[in-house]
């Protein structure tokens, strides 16, 4: 018992000192190779909560180091990440720093010419977790069109990822089903870091007239594509731990559908089912939760379900859960409640008619593979850090 007690303390002991590791070597951490590129710059910063330098904010970092930040742009869930899922984000000011705020997630999803005509550069820091439908990817995306129109240069400070060790999914294939939760022809799990994918974005010529942005891609030390890693800071208000991120890719299929996959409670993307659902033994009552989850599918009603379980890092998506539900909703024209946006973020209208028509796992898997081969061989062209195989 005693050795036992040993080992488990020195696996501890190892995970939290790869924590701390990967805490401090984001792209964000290497100040040495970025701050020279800001010293006598306009900077307007791209972040939210996750954007630290060690345990200070990226923003207050810069300013703190006399570098001059002029602005900040807000994604999805906003600066300070006080807005909860799809909630729109309003422009204001920050009460710390008092500088302007501008909203990328409401009226406006990119910089204006006019927000960025007193900026020199564009510093984009943000968390995120691997996933096609993630909208930090977009916004991304919408700031280096901005760039390109303004003429600004960008620097991403890179940050690994936790789902980066595999890849899977459908590509989307088809233009007319992008949107906020998918523009780019990658699978839903794409096995980059962000700073590699502003580089495929840049050298596949996905942005606007095939142009190329003026790009800098700070990368982060000591991390490959199968190392693990647990997020310091949620990553948004319902992903609040790994067991939710390693669910996220699969259960947010559910978006799309009659299934509530937790929001309003307090295990978010840990467990998903619906009234009078006849399999699994877990039950819940969603609720609003102030900036976290606005009127959550099935409010104040209980649900049964499932409770998600992953005892090791998934390696694939989880179709049996939703193809599980599927076979267990009565009312299956019902099901798909919303057949379009599960369709964008599938990528495709093929799964969904795919899981209606009572396809195999197999046959669904093996119509992805074609696109999903010739994504890696793209993929590989813009490795920042050795690859999981």
């Amino acid at each position: 018992m005693k050795h036992i007690r040993i080992s488990l303390f020195l696996f501890l002991l190892f995970i939290l000192n790869a924590f701390n590791v990967f805490a401090q070597n984001s792209g964000a951490s290497q100040t040495e190779n970025y701050f020279g590129l800001l010293k006598n710059k306009r900077v307007a910063v791209v972040a939210n909560p996750t954007s630290v330098v060690g345990k200070a904010h990226l923003v207050d970092t810069l300013i703190t180091s006399g570098i001059q930040v002029v602005k900040i742009f807000a994604p999805e869930h906003g600066f300070r990440g006080e807005a909860g899922n799809g909630d729109h984000v309003s422009n204001g000011f920050d009460k710390k720093t008092k500088l302007p705020i501008f909203s990328l997630y409401g009226s406006h999803t990119r910089p204006t010419a006019e927000m960025l005509s007193n900026v020199d550069v564009i510093v984009f820091d943000i968390q995120d977790v691997g996933v096609r439908f993630y909208t930090f990817l977009a916004t991304m995306q919408e700031v280096m069109e901005a760039a390109v129109i303004s003429k600004k240069p960008v620097i991403i400070l890179d940050r690994p990822n936790p789902n980066g060790y595999y890849i899977d999914g459908p590509v989307m294939t088809d233009p007319k089903l992008y949107s906020f939760v998918g523009q780019l022809p990658i699978p839903i799990v794409h096995g980059c870091t962000l700073g590699e994918l502003a580089k495929m974005i840049n050298g596949e010529g996905w942005l606007t007239g095939k142009k190329s942005c003026e790009l800098t891609v700070i990368p982060c030390s000591a991390y490959t594509h199968n190392s693990y890693f647990e997020l310091p800071i949620k990553p948004s208000p319902n992903l609040p731990n790994i067991t939710s991120i390693y669910a996220y890719p699969s259960l947010c299929l559910f978006e799309g559908t009659c299934i509530s996959i937790g929001r309003g409670t307090a295990l978010p993307f840990q467990q998903f089912g619906f009234p009078k659902c006849k399999v699994g033994e877990t039950s819940f009552t969603p609720k609003e939760i102030p900036g976290v989850s606005t009127n959550p599918p099935y409010e104040n009603q209980l649900c049964k379900g499932i409770k998600v379980s992953i005892e090791k890092r998934p390696t694939e998506l989880n179709l049996s859960w939703l193809m599980t539900m599927y076979s267990n909703y009565l009312n299956k024209e019902k099901f798909f409640s919303s057949p379009g946006f599960f369709d964008k973020l599938a990528g495709n209208t093929l799964l969904r008619k795919q899981v209606a028509s009572g396809a195999s796992e197999d046959e669904i898997r093996a119509s992805w593979q074609k696109d999903l081969d010739s994504y890696k061989a793209i993929r590989k062209k813009y490795l920042l850090y050795p690859d999981f195989n």
